[in-house]
């Protein structure tokens, strides 16, 4: 069973001591996190006047997130955050300022998509370390589960502002704006991170330190289906995410694409406080698989509207199912990662999500220039119900994970 958080523990998790300075860093750090990538589709597509080469851009660089998210994750559990955080902010300049080189000077397709996988390589991976500094900062209980919940719903919060801006900043003289300023925060932001005295004085416990499986975090068979659930959470949102602003296009308001799909975040974080109140399926091995399953039907709604109005009101509607699949990935985490492997399990949940942002984006890239909107939401809806039903099938890995980590701290109480 998972424990529900109530709001004064989300006050109570905020206020922890030590946490207030990595809490305002990661936020700042966190911000662009929706908007590099769109403002990247954005700013080749106006470049190229493709979708197709714009969301194989856009795909390279999740794809690049995704690779880069576990590696990071795994060096910051032997060794710390700041370390690593500094080295990949100095890369993710250098990248970033080569991308817009490539761009402007009209270099090949194939440069600008390589370049594009190196920007999501080097991208700070600040939530993971946000995420797992929470373990350190606060005991198991509501408290904690209120501090992830924070964490998936503050996200929520950069999708409403990230969409907006980089549709925004694509619109201005400049196509290439949202790119740079969206790094630039990043890099600020998680560079202030690494440096705050709670961060820095993160050592490794022994568990983190003890030897792991190659495999890392995803020895665990829970794990697995977590990140499977993940998979399908990016896949669906990553057709959406294509889709939407190519039929803002096509209604004759390109710049709106990026506002449209702030609107589901909207209702996403409304709802996600709620449900972090009382989450349900109660149970984790059961609430992976329903949400992502209702996500999926809901997603059907975005293939009915002719109109913009009529759109931006089923995306309100499809929002409602974004946060609480994020807040249970997280919560997940401490019932089915091996010890010594929370912030790489983290990165395993990104690493799903992007690559599945990066599937859905590139196919849903063909079907919009071939085909039209309309067949992407479709076949969003159909890959979102195929891997819930895989995640329904393999529910027994992450009950039994549960079972045997309440049998720990069972023991660990009556030891302590």
């Amino acid at each position: 069973m998972s424990q529900s958080a109530s709001l004064t523990d989300y006050r109570t998790a905020l206020t922890t001591p030590g946490a207030k300075l990595p809490v305002l860093a990661s936020a700042l750090a966190r911000l662009p996190i929706a908007m590099i990538g769109l403002a990247l589709l954005l700013y080749v597509q106006r470049a190229t006047g493709s979708f197709a080469v714009a969301g194989l851009t856009s795909a390279a660089a999740l794809i690049g997130v995704s690779v880069g998210s576990v590696l990071q994750g795994r060096i910051m559990d032997r060794m710390g955050p700041t370390r690593p955080l500094l080295f990949t902010a100095t890369l993710t300049l250098l990248f970033v300022a080569s991308e817009v080189w490539a761009v402007e000077t009209l270099q090949p397709e194939w440069l600008v998509i390589l370049l594009a996988f190196g920007i999501g390589l080097t991208e700070m991976t600040v939530g993971s370390a946000s995420r797992s500094l929470w373990v350190r900062l606060v005991p198991p209980g509501p408290v904690r589960q209120a501090a992830y919940a924070y964490e998936a719903i503050s996200m929520e919060v950069f999708f409403i502002l990230g969409p907006g801006l980089a549709g925004l900043m694509t619109a201005l003289p400049w196509a290439g704006t949202g790119v740079v300023v969206g790094s630039l925060s990043m890099v600020v932001g998680g560079v202030s991170f690494a440096l705050t005295p709670t961060v820095r004085a993160w050592r490794p416990s022994r568990d983190e330190l003890r030897p792991t499986s190659l495999l890392g975090a995803l020895a665990s068979p829970g794990m697995r289906t977590v990140a499977l659930a993940a998979l399908g959470f990016g896949v669906t949102i990553g057709f959406v995410e294509v889709a939407v602003p190519a039929f803002a296009s096509e209604a004759g308001s390109p710049a709106a694409g990026g506002l449209m799909l702030s609107l589901w975040s909207v209702s996403s974080v409304i709802f996600g406080v709620l449900y972090g109140v009382r989450p349900w399926p109660r149970s984790m091995h059961l609430r992976l698989p329903v949400l992502l399953a209702g996500f999926a039907l809901l997603i059907l709604l975005l293939a009915i509207p002719s109109s913009l109005f009529g759109l931006g009101l089923a995306l309100l509607a499809v929002g409602i199912l974004i946060t609480p699949q994020s807040t249970a990935h997280s919560a997940a985490i401490d019932l089915v990662a091996p010890a010594g492997t929370t912030t790489e399990a983290f990165g395993w949940v990104i690493t799903s999500v992007t690559l599945g942002l990066a599937i859905g984006q590139s196919t849903s890239g063909q079907l919009v220039q071939n085909f039209g909107t309309s067949w992407s939401f479709f076949a969003a809806a159909a890959a979102g119900l195929v891997i819930a039903a895989l995640v329904w099938a393999f529910r027994g890995t992450v009950k039994q994970s549960t079972l045997t980590t309440a049998a720990l701290v069972s023991v660990e109480e009556k030891l302590g």
